[in-house]
């Protein structure tokens, strides 16, 4: 049996439901294909017992109001979803310096930073934030609902050209790494980890390796007056089914354990997939694979790309992958002053890529009581890409050996936690562990990872498009950053590619980007 549909898209995470979404509303058939029966990907949110767990992230901002900078903002906003949302700006650190409560804003940070520092780290602070000011306007000059990988961007990217012009002078500082900026402005060995840890949360990557215009984005978006952060009420789960209604009601399909095993090609063009039991979904138009790189190669039949691009490809650096813990506790009693989501840095002197340095907390029923039954929080403790592989690639998941070391590698998220909770080990009723097979298994991610590691300045993001006709990419492969502004991004720009040049500038008038 066979379908036929406009696009074909293999995946469900937030990069694939934000192409598919975006072209359901630009008129096209969409097909989603999604392995797991759960939509999202690395952001999918699970039940267990009463309590919802986020399985991913857990900081968001720019969701709250429009129009946003934030590339997801501007995907629900294209397909006309709300996503109602808690408001927060402060957030805990626990660090070799001791433990404090930070909040988004620029001023607030230099009153840790005269604590902790002193006035002359107050000073290279609000310097680097003079620097990165205009950096961050240039960031922002043109939105990604506007980019396109064909002869149509002079068309739709040139509507922003005089505001980009005005920013001309700082586009090369935006193309190499963040720690370039950094040179000359921060000397203080605080602030240079902070940015290092930031940085990190950001692409995977110290300074050195993240692009100076993730980091400007950042900058325009969480140091600037009265911001907010934000949580979805929900958790992530209900940013996932915000995009699936908007795929659902226009022409698009979302197919549950509908795993693909091959990328059809004819000729020299994708044509379609095959799904694991024979059936065939043939696509009219394009296969977009929201898939990871070394997973899309996977895909595709011998001799189906030339061998200098699949070679390339394939050596893509990889980032670690995750430990997570997944908790239920009993409330009673806790602190009233607990923040929702805390930062956990062992040593400095290790770097912050260093394996289990960094651990992050998330408290999300402190802002969503519906997360967890009366009386109960939801706990996401988790190790952010640097968890090795390697340690984990030759055990058998149904092993005493894999049990053994998941409860010694969890370890150290149990103590970060007792920082916060000291009695948390006795107030606990669920207790889920996550390792890289995990992550490899549910969410069909080559070796566990987090995503790419391509450095900036090394290399760049390639964009949706590939040697083969038919066959594009969206996702963590495709363009400058990890997390969900970067993804969404990533599936706007495929949609968009494949959207007729007057169908996109009337979605950008319709979220606010052209007049």
């Amino acid at each position: 049996m066979t379908d036929v549909v406009d696009v074909v898209v293999i995946g469900s995470g937030i990069g694939g439901l934000s192409c598919a979404a975006l072209l359901a509303r630009y008129g096209f058939e969409v097909a989603v294909c999604e392995s797991h029966a759960i939509p999202g990907g690395a952001a999918h949110g699970f039940e267990y017992q009463g309590f919802k767990f986020d399985s991913g992230p857990s900081l968001y901002s720019g969701l709250s109001y429009s129009p946003s900078a934030n590339p997801l903002r501007q995907v629900l906003d294209a397909i006309g979803e709300e996503l109602p949302c808690a408001t927060y700006n402060t957030w805990g650190c626990c660090l070799p310096e001791g433990d404090f409560d930070t909040t988004v804003g620029a001023d607030q940070f230099c009153e840790v930073l005269a604590r902790l520092r002193g006035e002359t780290a107050v000073s290279e602070w609000r310097e680097l934030q003079r620097v990165m000011a205009p950096l961050g306007r240039a960031a922002i000059a043109i939105p990604p609902a506007a980019v396109r990988f064909d002869f149509g961007a002079a068309l739709t990217m040139g509507r922003f050209a005089p505001s980009l012009f005005q920013h001309i002078g700082h586009i090369p500082k935006l193309t190499g790494s963040f720690s370039r900026v950094m040179e000359g402005v921060v000397t203080d060995p605080f602030i240079r980890n902070w940015l290092d840890l930031l940085c990190f949360l950001l692409s995977g990557l110290p300074a050195s390796g993240t692009s100076a215009a993730e980091m400007a984005f950042m900058f325009a978006d969480w140091y600037r007056p009265e911001v907010t952060l934000d949580y979805p009420i929900g958790g992530s789960g209900a940013l996932v089914d915000a995009l699936v209604r908007g795929l659902q009601k226009q022409r698009g399909k979302l197919l549950l354990n509908a795993h693909v095993e091959q990328v059809l090609v004819a000729g020299d063009r994708a044509v379609g997939v095959r799904l694991r039991g024979g059936k065939e979904i043939r696509a009219k138009r394009a296969v977009i694979s929201n898939a990871s790189i070394w997973d899309t190669l996977k895909l595709l039949p011998t001799g189906a790309l030339p061998q200098r691009f699949q070679a390339q490809r394939q050596s893509t650096p990889t980032c670690d992958s995750f430990m997570h813990l997944h908790l239920g506790i009993d409330a009673t009693g806790l602190r009233p002053d607990l923040a929702c989501h805390y930062i956990v840095v062992n040593d400095w002197e290790m770097g912050v890529t260093a394996p289990q340095n960094v651990v992050l907390v998330s408290i999300p029923s402190l802002l969503d009581p519906s997360l967890a039954p009366a009386g109960k929080h939801t706990i996401h403790v988790y190790i952010p890409g640097n968890e090795p592989y390697d340690l984990w690639q030759d055990l058998d998941r149904r092993s005493e050996a894999y049990a053994q070391q998941k409860e010694q590698r969890a370890e150290v998220m149990w103590q970060a936690l007792e920082r916060i909770i000291p009695d948390i080990r006795s107030r606990c009723q669920v207790s889920l562990v996550g390792t890289p097979l995990t992550h490899e298994r549910y969410l069909r991610r080559h070796q566990g990872s987090y995503g790419p590691a391509i450095s900036a300045g090394d290399s760049l993001f390639p964009g949706p498009t590939t040697p083969l006709p038919g066959l594009l990419c969206c996702g963590d492969s495709t363009f400058p950053g990890i997390g969900l502004p970067a993804v969404a991004a990533s599936g706007m720009i495929a949609a968009n590619t494949l959207a007729p040049v007057q169908q996109q500038l009337a979605m950008l008038k319709d979220i606010g980007c052209l007049k």
